[in-house]
């Protein structure tokens, strides 16, 4: 039986950016295609197979721990960058800014998009969303180089519109302007551990 459902959801790439030295800088360098290869985006710093476990996974693994990369791509939306400069007061937020490696168009709730989803092109290239990307600092302190005095305020405002962070199922080559449909798997309450939050 088929676990993943297709919608009639699409996004069309507006932006398209590498990471090639994170030591260096966080902004991600736009490109106008991206290879992508079963480690990632060719080219990419946060490319692998595997990784080196980071405060996302902080409660499951030592910091350095080498994990699978399931952090092979940072996904954002249009909408949710306009929602939070909006939030910020700035007149935008440059996807590049973020580290971002693709930006879509025109899929609501970007960021709620459930873990496990596919973002699947017409060539077939697909992308497999792993979870929610946490707002942090770093981005922050980018955002208060190009406006003073709000860029601290980043973290607590882009909460639930960071974007997503993911990894290649099938490799392939992505340019602007493509178009992406989103298929889903089924959305379940865990309820073993919501009524273990209930009882603490």
């Amino acid at each position: 039986m088929a676990i993943l459902t297709p919608t009639d959801i699409s996004g069309r790439v507006v932006f398209l950016g590498l990471v090639h030295d994170r030591a260096v800088t966080l902004e991600s360098a736009p490109v106008e295609t991206m290879t992508l290869d079963w480690a990632g985006p060719v080219g990419e710093c946060h490319a692998g197979l595997t990784r080196p476990s980071c405060s996302r996974v902080k409660l499951q693994h030592p910091r350095g721990t080498e994990i699978r990369n399931t952090r092979q791509l940072s996904m954002l939306s249009v909408e949710d960058l306009a929602q939070v400069a909006q939030a910020m007061d700035i007149d935008r937020i440059a996807p590049e800014w973020t580290g971002a490696n693709i930006v879509f168009e025109g899929i609501p709730d970007f960021t709620q998009i459930p873990p496990g989803s596919r973002l699947i092109f017409g060539d077939g290239t697909t992308l497999v969303v792993d979870m929610e990307n946490g707002p942090c600092r770093f981005v922050g302190e980018v955002i208060e180089r190009h406006h003073p005095g709000k860029g601290g305020a980043f973290p607590r405002l882009a909460v639930g519109r960071r974007g997503v962070t993911g990894w290649v199922e099938r490799p392939g080559v992505v340019a602007l302007g493509a178009a992406a449909r989103l298929h889903i798997p089924p959305q379940r309450l865990y309820a073993p551990a919501a009524r273990a939050r209930a009882a603490e």
